[in-house]
């Protein structure tokens, strides 16, 4: 070779590809092959796909730290995965944190009253059932048939109270939600109290239950013959102002909750509360 290593190197290199391009060709003349440009060219192309993936890599690094680059075959190839992120716990699930949805609010002898619906999710382990056990303590709950935190792993749980003026009058409605979550079609589960524990005659006006959320009807029939029916509440209802005798979703819970409210005076003792009208299927 001559005194320059490199340009004899690849002046070798164009020849021979010309005359190999030339015997494929059946003696067709043919000239250099630009052999350092195709060099050049695909060191190029191989800088900027190394640009363009730092480029990602940037990203998603600033995005909240949920994707990451993994390598591909040679470190040519780059795809993005999901990292495992940290499992949820109480906090971010709030099992041991109760969903409240008012379902009835009004006025009675001068003094406000609110049906709550209470809906607790179900613990994943005996951590989180000990968390939540603890905070329906602190509402001054106790889930029927449970002896320890174990007995409410899997398993949710609601419950359906009556306030006046603020305070917790009664709790008249304790259960496991079924495996389902709702009654079935048709199906009424519900429970009678007194709208006023202090009036004289002792009535259970307020009867408050669950149904299929096929359900757009409730028809509560009382000792006296008074019937009152409860329908879907219209958008809205509830952010302000006295709302009952009405069926509506409750936060939690795939079962639509329902209110009557008897006239002072009507009783519930042997009433009936049955499903009247349900969703046509489409």
């Amino acid at each position: 070779m001559g005194g320059n290593a490199e340009t004899d190197h690849d002046t070798a290199a164009d020849g021979d590809f010309a005359l190999l391009l030339a015997e494929a060709a059946d003696g067709v003349r043919i000239g250099a092959v630009p052999y350092r440009d195709l060099v050049r060219g695909g060191r190029r192309r191989r800088t900027r796909r190394w640009a363009l993936v730092a480029a990602a890599a940037l990203v998603v690094a600033g995005s909240a730290g949920t994707l990451a680059l993994a390598g591909g075959a040679g470190g040519e190839g780059r795809r993005v995965v999901p990292v495992a992120t940290a499992p949820a716990t109480p906090d971010h699930r709030q099992v041991d944190k109760a969903r409240s949805t008012a379902v009835a609010r009004g006025t009675d002898h001068g003094e406000d009253w609110t049906v709550e619906a209470l809906v607790w999710g179900a613990p994943r382990n005996a951590s989180e059932a000990r968390a939540q056990l603890a905070t329906m303590k602190r509402y001054g709950l106790a889930p029927t048939g449970v002896h320890a935190p174990s007995d409410l792993v899997g398993n949710g749980w609601y419950y359906g109270r009556l306030m006046r003026d603020g305070g917790t009058v009664s709790t008249f409605m304790n259960a496991r939600v079924e495996k389902a979550g709702a009654p079935d079609d048709g199906r009424v589960e519900g429970a009678a109290t007194l709208l006023d524990p202090d009036a004289a005659d002792g009535s259970r006006r307020l009867v408050v239950g669950r149904v299929a959320p096929s359900a757009t009807e409730v028809t509560c029939t009382w000792d006296d013959g008074t019937k009152v029916k409860a329908a879907p509440a219209a958008p809205g209802t509830g952010l302000v102002g006295g709302f009952e005798d009405l069926v509506r979703p409750v936060d939690g819970s795939r079962a639509n909750w329902f209110t009557c409210v008897a006239p002072k005076g009507a009783d519930y003792r042997s009433g009936v509360a049955k499903v009247t009208k349900v969703a046509e299927r489409s």
